[in-house]
């Protein structure tokens, strides 16, 4: 059966308890579709880029489906139906990945390679911390 991995977006009103409600709705709508969900994690309350149907916030949850098109399918417009879903997004993909995702996963700060403009030297700030080269040729001069 092919692979899928499916977000969805819920209001922000509703509460965490709802939101799980849901998720077994929609694991229940695949499972009689004739697939199985193998892992399903719960982002949390997220601020959105830009408002989607005046909500700020969404709680975001990923599933990782193994089921036929077609149960897929259904449950995509079920959620389409739903007046507490904002928005989703399935993929197929080749494999599903094992363990916490990306966004689950504590990165701390420092750890993050630095690049060109993060420098630690340098700080957040870039040159503008550092103080000023004095031109001391006298070729330049300043407009008064």
């Amino acid at each position: 059966m092919p692979l899928y991995e499916h977000i969805f977006l819920a209001r922000q009103d509703v509460s965490a308890q709802q939101v799980e409600t849901l998720v077994e709705q929609f694991k229940t709508v695949i499972e009689q579709g004739g697939g199985q969900v193998p892992k399903v994690e719960a982002w949390g309350l997220k601020s959105l880029t830009y408002r989607i149907r005046k909500n700020r916030k969404a709680h975001f949850t990923l599933m990782n489906v193994d089921a036929p098109p077609a149960a897929v399918a259904e449950m995509e417009r079920q959620q389409r139906i739903h007046e507490d879903v904002l928005r989703s997004m399935t993929i197929k993909v080749e494999e599903l990945e094992e363990g916490p995702s990306v966004m689950m996963q504590k990165r701390d700060r420092d750890d993050r390679p630095r690049g060109r403009f993060g420098d630690r030297e340098r700080g957040p700030g870039g040159d503008r911390d550092r103080p000023r080269r004095d031109d001391s040729d006298g070729d330049r001069k300043d407009s008064e």
